[in-house]
């Protein structure tokens, strides 16, 4: 769209605005550009709502931030509370971790498909856990009977956490376990396994879910 002269001459302007120029503009757009509009093309409905069931206003402007303490509430990044991200050169120095959520069938089946992963340049991993393994079951069980390894992979033991990570250097490849209520059990076995292939705890990364009201609403 081709801009008049009046919109040049703004555009060439830098001038730092206080709140009470910020609502005087804020007023005459809603005056001379918002009512006009909304009175030819009314909006779809009264209001638009998030997912999370937060309601989304028509516009932002610097009004809105006019509260904010930007060292208590933003900061820089690297820094509490982290809002610009943990690395202080963001993704500008290290891209984000890229992982596949991927789990199925036994330990030695899900194991070969992490490491086909890797191959193809996957950074890190995300474990699928089976039913069984996430409500704290063996694989053995009668409870589990039939939903071994199905949506993800069964570990009951030591000896499956041996086999999923076997050959994958866990000191250099981080995981994401989504495990809920056997959380520390998990935990104990990824560690133990890691110390096992002679892997400090000092040099494990990761994340691990442990959020058993996510199992009560989503199972």
């Amino acid at each position: 769209m081709p801009m008049n002269g009046s919109d040049a001459e703004k555009l060439g302007k830098s001038e730092t605005c206080g709140d009470s120029d910020h609502q005087k503009a804020y007023e005459k757009w809603k005056k001379e550009i918002l009512e006009p509009a909304l009175a030819k093309h009314p909006e779809r409905r009264e209001e638009f709502i998030t997912t999370s069931s937060q309601k989304v206003d028509r516009l932002y402007t610097p009004l809105d931030t006019a509260h904010i303490d930007f060292p208590r509430d933003i900061s820089y990044p690297g820094e509490f509370p982290y809002t610009r991200g943990i690395h202080s050169t963001m993704y500008r120095g290290r891209l984000w971790t890229m992982r596949m959520f991927a789990g199925f069938g036994s330990a030695e089946e899900t194991n070969s498909r992490f490491k086909y992963l890797l191959k193809q340049g996957q950074t890190g991993l995300s474990t699928a856990f089976d039913l069984p393994t996430l409500y704290g079951y063996d694989s053995d069980s009668p409870s589990a009977t039939g939903e071994f390894g199905e949506c993800g992979v069964g570990v009951s033991s030591l000896e499956d956490m041996s086999i999923l990570f076997n050959d994958i250097p866990l000191d250099k490849v981080t995981t994401s376990m989504t495990i809920n209520s056997p959380a520390a059990m998990i935990w104990a076995m990824y560690i133990a396994n890691a110390e096992n292939q002679g892997v400090p705890k000092s040099k494990l990364g990761g994340t691990i879910q442990n959020d058993i009201l996510k199992e009560y609403i989503a199972q």
